[in-house]
């Protein structure tokens, strides 16, 4: 048999909630029922997802995942990024609802991946559906010195497995230890990670000063080019500040 379709069936606290925010993200909602039981339905292109309301629900202790595969993790990201900062002025990079950047993952064959944490704290995992690079991602690799391993290290911890303190033991010790003879775009790139992983602990000072150190990273303009995006991502962090 072919063809079939699977659609995740995951729980909220609130289903107006969770309309509001994926309709945020481009997704259009296609059912709402509040009797016997409150039910709403999204959908965005091919991207279905349906959602049923519990009001005691605690979103903070939900384990509800899936994960979506897509052809260009950059090109989604950046639209759902689009809706986000239309809605809110900035990404959303911390708490409960919250969006990672695109990023390799060495636990899924080095594909792209990114992740939704929608208020109902479902973890909705956008992940390349083929060896690809994503659009998102430098056009160069990183030198792919002992920095950047123990940053996939961390990117595993902290995207792949939500234990952001686990991934700042790692890249502290890495920064500390390999960041005088990391290259330029190696070294942006730790940073840039560093500083959302300290937005995601409500570190407001070490955003401040990981922004700080990055933005003295020296980078040729060709660098910059490369990293234009990881360089986005540090303007996205800041907006965040200025509140």
């Amino acid at each position: 048999m072919a063809n079939e379709t699977t659609i995740p069936l995951l729980p909220c606290r609130s289903i107006d909630d969770m309309a509001e925010f994926y309709e945020m993200l481009g997704f259009t909602q296609t059912y709402r029922q509040i009797r016997p039981n409150p039910y709403v339905c999204v959908r965005r292109e091919d991207v279905n997802l349906h959602f049923f309301g519990m009001p005691e629900f605690v979103p903070a202790d939900s384990y509800g995942t899936c994960v979506v595969l897509v052809p260009d993790t950059g090109a989604l990201f950046r639209a759902f990024a689009d809706g986000m900062r239309a809605a809110h002025g900035k990404l959303l990079v911390s708490g409960i609802p919250r969006m990672t950047r695109p990023r390799k993952r060495k636990n899924a064959d080095d594909l792209s991946g990114f992740t939704v944490i929608d208020p109902g704290g479902n973890w909705i995992r956008f992940m390349a559906d083929k060896a690809e690079p994503s659009a998102e991602e430098p056009a160069e690799e990183p030198a792919g010195g002992k920095l950047t391993s123990s940053l996939r290290n961390a990117v595993v911890m902290g995207d792949s497995r939500g234990d952001d303190g686990q991934a700042v033991r790692i890249l502290d010790t890495a920064l500390r230890r390999d960041r005088h003879t990391a290259a330029p775009g190696e070294l942006l790139e730790a940073l840039a990670y560093r500083a959302e992983l300290a937005a995601r602990t409500d570190d407001q000072a070490g955003v401040r000063a990981f922004l700080a150190q990055a933005g003295e990273v020296p980078l040729t303009d060709a660098e910059r080019a490369a990293y234009a995006e990881t360089l986005t991502s540090l303007d996205d962090l800041a907006a965040t500040l200025a509140e």
